[in-house]
């Protein structure tokens, strides 16, 4: 069996991997009948000649690969029929900008497997990149906060060559008696938490976080049953709250009262209560001044977010009264953080992540006689969604 490792071809180019090339290697030596090739690619964090001198074979041409691993969406126009590919598709909450991916995936009679439905019996995400987009977008958040008061300063993430020089940074950082809030309690959040722990921030309980302010930098984790509330029992059941999300509503807002700095995240979907509503920043009582929105959903959890930045320009501004998007750190602004791909910051080091997830949990079933994870991911299969994704039929048929 071949599988190949296709070259990225989605703009904004993205320069991780799904297997770096020391993992190609242990794959080689220790899956008998296994063999793997590498797309001829200039972009990725690792390069040709380092998977070729793995004992990876570097071609242009895909087309005998049986199993295809990439990153980000496929251009349609790049997809091979008939051939089982696994990536993040971006398709399974009807993004618009996808559709017709998953139109030309069916025509083609691909077999998609996307990483995003990886999942455990439970509900628990297998395989992803959330813990090291929590590490950049937390650094981000406090890099830009930093910006805005002038009272710290931090370097760009993408100029360190790896986590490990990233931490190095933060010795002698010294911080203001800054309070913020962290949602979630995923990857993402444990990549925040990470961050928050590395810069020496302490933690503290959610109702101490509310009575009073510190003299020196905290922040408080507010996890499912801290956020959100039962309209009528004002309970908390995690199994409840994502199959109807419609029932329940957010508690976060006292938060926004004693906060400095949101560390956003909480995963979102259309019905799920957001933490708070756009007239909210009006008020007086609001006094987050920087947003890092790490989950970045454009009008999602945080209402404020109108969509992606570059890692270059990572941050713009809202305007508190008008809510029209500004320049970062102006006086009547909240900054925003949002970007969709931040841990394209730490490639190599996500990557290495990346790829340890999936040889674990994944590439035994992958390459045998599949699994129940394996066929709950699979979308798409001999030209049909699979029954778990029936309800992407409209999205499929519709014209717009």
């Amino acid at each position: 069996m071949k599988i190949g490792l296709i070259k990225e071809g989605k703009t904004p180019a993205d320069n991780r991997v799904a297997l770096t090339p020391a993992q190609c290697k242990w794959i080689q030596k220790n899956a008998p009948g296994i063999s793997i090739i590498a797309q001829s690619s200039g972009g990725r964090c690792f390069s040709d000649k380092e998977y070729h001198l793995a004992g990876v074979e570097v071609a242009e041409d895909m087309s005998s690969c049986d199993i295809l691993l990439g990153i980000k969406e496929v251009p349609a126009d790049q997809l091979i029929p008939g051939k089982t590919y696994l990536f993040f598709s971006h398709t399974k909450k009807k993004q618009p900008q996808n559709q017709l991916l998953l139109k030309t995936i069916l025509e083609k009679r691909i077999t998609l497997i996307d990483y995003e439905c990886l999942e455990h019996e439970d509900g628990q995400r297998i395989i992803g990149f959330g813990f090291f987009a929590g590490v950049v977008g937390a650094h981000n958040g406090m890099m830009a906060y930093g910006n805005r008061t002038g009272l710290f300063s931090l370097e760009r993430v993408y100029k360190q060559r790896s986590f490990r020089e990233l931490i190095h940074t933060y010795f002698g950082l010294r911080l203001p008696n800054v309070k913020i809030a962290v949602t979630g309690s995923g990857r993402v959040a444990h990549g925040i938490l990470e961050v928050m722990n590395l810069m020496g921030i302490h933690e503290v309980e959610p109702d101490d976080y509310l009575k009073r302010r510190f003299s020196y930098p905290v922040y408080t984790q507010l996890k499912g049953h801290e956020l959100y509330e039962h309209k009528e029992t004002l309970n908390y059941s995690r199994e409840e709250f994502h199959a109807h999300p419609e029932l329940y509503r957010c508690k976060f807002l006292p938060y926004a009262e004693q906060t400095d700095i949101l560390m956003n995240g909480v995963y979102w979907e259309k019905n799920s209560p957001r933490l708070f509503e756009k007239d909210d920043v009006k008020t007086d009582h609001f006094i987050i001044q920087t947003i890092a929105d790490i989950t970045d959903d454009v009008n999602g959890s945080v209402p404020i977010n109108t969509g992606d930045q570059t890692i270059e320009d990572p941050v713009y501004g809202i305007d508190k009264d008008t809510l029209e998007k500004t320049a970062p750190y102006l006086k009547n602004s909240i900054d925003i953080m949002a970007v969709g791909n931040l841990p394209n910051e730490l490639p190599r080091d996500a990557s290495r992540y990346f790829g340890e997830q999936l040889i674990k949990h994944v590439l035994e079933d992958l390459l045998g006689n599949s699994s129940d994870i394996i066929r709950r991911a699979t979308m798409t299969k001999d030209g049909k969604l699979t029954e778990p994704f029936f309800y992407l039929q409209d999205y499929v048929n519709s014209q717009s």
